[in-house]
Protein backbone atom coordinates (compact mmCIF):
# COMPACT_ATOMS: atom_id res chain seq x y z
CA UNK A 1 0.00 0.00 0.00
CA UNK A 2 1.38 3.42 -0.90
CA UNK A 3 0.45 7.07 -0.47
CA UNK A 4 2.48 9.48 -2.59
CA UNK A 5 2.62 13.20 -3.26
CA UNK A 6 1.81 13.21 -6.96
CA UNK A 7 0.60 16.62 -8.08
CA UNK A 8 0.74 20.23 -6.85
CA UNK A 9 -1.68 22.71 -8.34
CA UNK A 10 -1.21 26.46 -8.79
CA UNK A 11 -4.10 28.82 -9.54
CA UNK A 12 -3.62 31.87 -11.75
CA UNK A 13 -5.72 34.67 -13.21
CA UNK A 14 -4.16 33.93 -16.61
CA UNK A 15 -2.99 30.43 -17.52
CA UNK A 16 -0.49 31.01 -20.31
CA UNK A 17 1.93 33.47 -18.64
CA UNK A 18 2.48 31.23 -15.61
CA UNK A 19 2.92 28.14 -17.78
CA UNK A 20 5.42 30.04 -19.93
CA UNK A 21 7.39 31.04 -16.82
CA UNK A 22 7.51 27.45 -15.55
CA UNK A 23 8.75 26.20 -18.92
CA UNK A 24 11.38 28.92 -19.24
CA UNK A 25 12.72 28.79 -15.67
CA UNK A 26 12.83 25.02 -15.12
CA UNK A 27 13.25 23.71 -18.70
CA UNK A 28 10.14 21.52 -18.46
CA UNK A 29 7.21 21.06 -20.83
CA UNK A 30 3.46 20.58 -20.88
CA UNK A 31 2.27 16.97 -21.10
CA UNK A 32 -1.50 17.47 -21.04
CA UNK A 33 -4.44 19.87 -20.96
CA UNK A 34 -7.20 18.08 -19.07
CA UNK A 35 -10.66 18.81 -20.51
CA UNK A 36 -12.31 17.36 -17.40
CA UNK A 37 -11.47 20.48 -15.35
CA UNK A 38 -13.99 22.33 -17.49
CA UNK A 39 -16.71 21.04 -15.17
CA UNK A 40 -15.27 23.42 -12.54
CA UNK A 41 -15.12 26.40 -14.90
CA UNK A 42 -11.36 26.04 -15.40
CA UNK A 43 -8.72 25.28 -17.98
CA UNK A 44 -5.32 23.88 -17.12
CA UNK A 45 -1.90 22.58 -18.05
CA UNK A 46 0.15 19.80 -16.44
CA UNK A 47 3.94 19.70 -16.51
CA UNK A 48 5.82 16.60 -15.30
CA UNK A 49 8.86 16.85 -13.05
CA UNK A 50 10.27 13.36 -12.66
CA UNK A 51 7.23 11.27 -11.78
CA UNK A 52 5.26 14.10 -10.15
CA UNK A 53 3.40 17.01 -11.71
CA UNK A 54 2.93 20.73 -11.45
CA UNK A 55 -0.52 21.81 -12.60
CA UNK A 56 -1.71 25.34 -13.30
CA UNK A 57 -5.42 26.12 -13.43
CA UNK A 58 -7.17 29.36 -14.32
CA UNK A 59 -10.85 30.35 -14.42
CA UNK A 60 -12.66 30.46 -17.73
CA UNK A 61 -15.84 31.97 -16.32
CA UNK A 62 -16.82 34.24 -13.42
CA UNK A 63 -17.94 32.98 -10.04
CA UNK A 64 -15.72 29.91 -9.77
CA UNK A 65 -14.23 28.63 -6.51
CA UNK A 66 -10.80 29.25 -8.04
CA UNK A 67 -11.63 32.91 -8.67
CA UNK A 68 -12.76 33.34 -5.06
CA UNK A 69 -9.53 31.70 -3.91
CA UNK A 70 -7.48 34.11 -6.02
CA UNK A 71 -9.27 37.01 -4.37
CA UNK A 72 -8.82 35.62 -0.86
CA UNK A 73 -5.09 34.95 -1.27
CA UNK A 74 -4.39 38.18 -3.13
CA UNK A 75 -3.45 36.76 -6.51
CA UNK A 76 -1.72 33.81 -8.14
CA UNK A 77 -0.45 31.12 -5.81
CA UNK A 78 -0.65 27.55 -4.57
CA UNK A 79 -4.06 25.89 -4.67
CA UNK A 80 -4.11 22.10 -4.25
CA UNK A 81 -2.08 19.22 -2.82
CA UNK A 82 -2.89 15.98 -4.62
CA UNK A 83 -1.79 12.52 -3.53
CA UNK A 84 -2.33 9.10 -5.06
CA UNK A 85 -2.81 5.69 -3.53
CA UNK A 86 -3.58 2.11 -4.45
CA UNK A 87 -6.44 1.75 -1.93
CA UNK A 88 -8.94 4.58 -2.18
CA UNK A 89 -11.60 2.62 -0.27
CA UNK A 90 -9.43 2.64 2.85
CA UNK A 91 -9.18 6.41 2.66
CA UNK A 92 -12.94 6.88 2.20
CA UNK A 93 -13.54 5.05 5.47
CA UNK A 94 -10.79 6.89 7.34
CA UNK A 95 -11.76 10.36 6.10
CA UNK A 96 -15.29 9.86 7.35
CA UNK A 97 -13.96 8.67 10.72
CA UNK A 98 -11.89 11.84 11.26
CA UNK A 99 -14.76 14.16 10.33
CA UNK A 100 -13.75 15.29 6.86
CA UNK A 101 -16.37 15.79 4.19
CA UNK A 102 -15.78 14.93 0.55
CA UNK A 103 -16.42 18.14 -1.36
CA UNK A 104 -16.20 16.50 -4.79
CA UNK A 105 -16.14 12.75 -5.42
CA UNK A 106 -14.49 12.22 -8.82
CA UNK A 107 -15.02 9.27 -11.17
CA UNK A 108 -13.79 9.56 -14.74
CA UNK A 109 -13.14 6.28 -16.54
CA UNK A 110 -10.38 4.42 -14.72
CA UNK A 111 -9.76 7.38 -12.41
CA UNK A 112 -11.35 8.00 -9.02
CA UNK A 113 -10.65 10.79 -6.56
CA UNK A 114 -11.73 12.31 -3.27
CA UNK A 115 -11.45 16.09 -3.17
CA UNK A 116 -11.74 16.97 0.51
CA UNK A 117 -13.64 19.92 1.94
CA UNK A 118 -11.15 22.71 2.76
CA UNK A 119 -13.13 23.82 5.81
CA UNK A 120 -12.47 20.38 7.32
CA UNK A 121 -8.80 20.18 6.37
CA UNK A 122 -7.53 23.76 6.46
CA UNK A 123 -4.42 24.82 4.59
CA UNK A 124 -5.29 24.04 0.98
CA UNK A 125 -7.50 21.84 -1.13
CA UNK A 126 -6.41 18.25 -0.50
CA UNK A 127 -7.25 15.45 -2.91
CA UNK A 128 -6.51 11.72 -2.80
CA UNK A 129 -6.85 9.80 -6.05
CA UNK A 130 -6.40 6.45 -7.72
CA UNK A 131 -5.85 5.45 -11.34
CA UNK A 132 -6.13 1.86 -12.56
CA UNK A 133 -2.62 0.48 -13.00
CA UNK A 134 -0.91 3.21 -10.95
CA UNK A 135 1.10 0.80 -8.79
CA UNK A 136 4.35 1.68 -10.56
CA UNK A 137 5.41 5.29 -9.99
CA UNK A 138 5.96 5.66 -13.74
CA UNK A 139 2.66 3.96 -14.56
CA UNK A 140 -0.66 5.44 -15.66
CA UNK A 141 -1.78 8.70 -14.08
CA UNK A 142 -5.07 9.83 -15.58
CA UNK A 143 -4.89 13.61 -14.87
CA UNK A 144 -1.61 13.85 -16.83
CA UNK A 145 -2.90 12.19 -19.98
CA UNK A 146 -1.73 9.02 -21.74
CA UNK A 147 1.70 10.21 -22.92
CA UNK A 148 3.17 12.07 -19.94
CA UNK A 149 6.36 9.99 -19.79
CA UNK A 150 7.46 11.32 -23.16
CA UNK A 151 7.39 14.89 -21.84
CA UNK A 152 9.67 14.43 -18.81
CA UNK A 153 12.76 16.66 -18.95
CA UNK A 154 15.39 16.33 -16.23
CA UNK A 155 18.15 18.69 -17.34
CA UNK A 156 17.55 21.21 -14.54
CA UNK A 157 14.95 19.63 -12.23
CA UNK A 158 14.65 15.94 -11.42
CA UNK A 159 11.92 15.58 -8.79
CA UNK A 160 9.33 17.23 -6.58
CA UNK A 161 10.50 16.42 -3.06
CA UNK A 162 8.03 18.32 -0.89
CA UNK A 163 5.51 21.07 -0.37
CA UNK A 164 5.26 23.89 2.15
CA UNK A 165 1.96 25.01 3.63
CA UNK A 166 1.76 28.19 5.67
CA UNK A 167 -0.64 29.10 8.44
CA UNK A 168 -1.01 31.33 11.49
CA UNK A 169 -0.78 28.16 13.61
CA UNK A 170 1.40 25.74 11.64
CA UNK A 171 1.54 23.09 14.36
CA UNK A 172 -2.24 22.86 14.50
CA UNK A 173 -2.46 22.57 10.72
CA UNK A 174 0.31 19.97 10.60
CA UNK A 175 -1.43 17.82 13.19
CA UNK A 176 -4.75 18.05 11.37
CA UNK A 177 -3.23 16.99 8.07
CA UNK A 178 -1.24 14.25 9.79
CA UNK A 179 -4.48 12.96 11.30
CA UNK A 180 -6.14 12.95 7.90
CA UNK A 181 -3.18 11.31 6.12
CA UNK A 182 -2.25 8.98 9.02
CA UNK A 183 1.30 10.23 9.53
CA UNK A 184 3.53 11.24 12.44
CA UNK A 185 4.45 14.91 12.86
CA UNK A 186 7.99 16.02 13.63
CA UNK A 187 9.45 19.43 14.41
CA UNK A 188 11.95 20.77 11.85
CA UNK A 189 14.68 23.35 12.29
CA UNK A 190 15.50 26.48 10.36
CA UNK A 191 17.58 24.56 7.82
CA UNK A 192 14.48 22.75 6.61
CA UNK A 193 12.11 25.72 6.95
CA UNK A 194 11.37 25.98 10.66
CA UNK A 195 8.03 24.48 11.61
CA UNK A 196 6.54 20.99 11.50
CA UNK A 197 6.56 18.23 8.91
CA UNK A 198 5.69 14.68 8.05
CA UNK A 199 6.62 12.31 5.24
CA UNK A 200 4.61 10.66 2.52
CA UNK A 201 6.17 7.78 0.62
CA UNK A 202 8.09 9.97 -1.82
CA UNK A 203 8.10 13.50 -0.38
CA UNK A 204 7.51 15.58 2.73
CA UNK A 205 4.85 18.10 3.67
CA UNK A 206 6.14 21.04 5.74
CA UNK A 207 4.04 23.49 7.75
CA UNK A 208 5.42 26.94 8.55
CA UNK A 209 4.24 30.30 9.85
CA UNK A 210 2.60 32.69 7.39
CA UNK A 211 5.37 35.23 6.79
CA UNK A 212 4.16 36.91 3.59
CA UNK A 213 0.75 38.12 4.79
CA UNK A 214 -1.15 36.09 2.18
CA UNK A 215 -2.83 33.84 4.71
CA UNK A 216 -3.18 30.10 4.93
CA UNK A 217 -2.30 28.10 1.85
CA UNK A 218 0.23 26.26 -0.29
CA UNK A 219 3.17 28.65 -0.32
CA UNK A 220 6.14 26.59 -1.48
CA UNK A 221 7.27 23.58 -3.48
CA UNK A 222 10.60 21.74 -3.01
CA UNK A 223 12.43 20.71 -6.18
CA UNK A 224 15.53 18.55 -6.60
CA UNK A 225 17.68 20.50 -9.05
CA UNK A 226 20.95 19.93 -10.87
CA UNK A 227 21.89 23.60 -11.44
CA UNK A 228 20.35 26.11 -9.03
CA UNK A 229 22.44 28.99 -10.41
CA UNK A 230 21.09 28.44 -13.92
CA UNK A 231 17.52 28.42 -12.60
CA UNK A 232 18.10 31.67 -10.72
CA UNK A 233 19.54 33.25 -13.88
CA UNK A 234 16.53 32.14 -15.92
CA UNK A 235 14.12 33.52 -13.31
CA UNK A 236 15.99 36.83 -13.14
CA UNK A 237 15.83 37.16 -16.93
CA UNK A 238 12.04 36.90 -16.75
CA UNK A 239 11.75 39.46 -13.96
CA UNK A 240 10.67 36.92 -11.35
CA UNK A 241 11.49 36.88 -7.65
CA UNK A 242 14.83 35.29 -6.84
CA UNK A 243 16.48 34.47 -3.49
CA UNK A 244 19.43 32.32 -2.44
CA UNK A 245 17.33 29.19 -1.93
CA UNK A 246 14.26 29.76 -4.10
CA UNK A 247 12.64 31.45 -7.07
CA UNK A 248 9.05 32.67 -7.24
CA UNK A 249 6.84 31.53 -10.11
CA UNK A 250 3.08 31.91 -10.15
CA UNK A 251 3.09 33.32 -6.64
CA UNK A 252 4.75 30.16 -5.24
CA UNK A 253 8.23 29.81 -3.76
CA UNK A 254 10.08 27.01 -5.57
CA UNK A 255 12.87 25.87 -3.24
CA UNK A 256 16.00 24.67 -5.03
CA UNK A 257 17.36 21.56 -3.29
CA UNK A 258 20.44 19.73 -4.58
CA UNK A 259 19.56 16.60 -6.54
CA UNK A 260 20.97 13.38 -5.13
Amino acid sequence: MFHRLRQLCLVARELDPVVADLIAVFDIEVCHHDPDVGMFGLHNALLPIGTSFIEVVAPTQPGTAAERYLDRRQGDGGYMVITDTDDLGRWRTHIDAVGVRVAAPLAIGSYQGLQLHPRDTGGALLEINWTEGNGAIDGPYHPAGPDWRGHVRTGLVTAVTGAELQAADPERLARRWAEILRREVRAVGAGEGEGFAFDLDNASLRFVADSDGRGEGLGGIDLAVTDAAAIRRRATARGLGVADDHVVVGGVRFYLRPAA
